[in-house]
């Protein structure tokens, strides 16, 4: 592997996210041992790294969601859902996040990106590993749950009122019934 390749600066970054640290460029490529402009040719720009961050953070909680749910088919898929918007709702470095770069946080997560594509990924393999037969693609319906449930986890940053993590529950398994064959 090479000295501070793209994954070892996600990993600085992401140490550093989880530390509730803004992730400031200068200070991980001083922590690196990396100029700027290598630090920028590994990875991007700075809203790109944020996104690696929070969909490889993404990802570490919906498999911990996954791995702590024992049903199967639709009920799983219910299951590591309402886990998974607990998980993300409760996650301090998150809320720390937000609290100090809402708008960073909106382009990053709430328009399309590596952030929604990692989750909508995640979800359509667990419905298509649910053995259910739906009446739309797995990808469709995995982006639609993504999307319902970024609209009521974040409608607070939008003008709207706080997270009402039960009614998007609630929608999300009227969603899945309805699709289901």
């Amino acid at each position: 592997m090479t000295r501070n390749s793209t994954e070892d600066v996600v990993r600085a970054a992401t140490a550093a996210y989880l530390a509730g640290r803004p992730l400031d460029m200068s200070a991980l490529a001083g922590e690196l041992g990396l100029s700027r402009a290598t630090l920028y040719r590994r990875i991007g720009n700075h809203d790109e790294l944020v996104g690696m961050v929070l969909a490889d953070q993404t990802e570490r909680t919906f498999r911990f969601c996954l791995e702590s749910v024992s049903a199967e088919g639709l009920d799983r898929v219910r299951a590591v859902f309402e886990r998974f918007m607990y998980a993300v709702i409760g996650a301090e470095p998150l809320r720390a996040f937000i609290t100090r770069d809402p708008l960073l946080f909106i382009r990053t997560v709430l328009a399309p990106g590596l952030v929604e594509q990692r989750a909508t990924t995640l979800f359509a393999k667990l419905l298509a590993d649910a053995g259910v037969d739906f009446a739309v693609p797995t990808g469709v319906l995995a982006q639609a749950i993504v999307r319902i449930g970024d609209s009521f986890m974040y409608t607070h940053l939008l003008g709207g009122h706080e997270p009402e993590t039960d009614n998007v529950i609630a929608l999300v398994n009227l969603l899945l019934d309805s699709a289901s064959r």
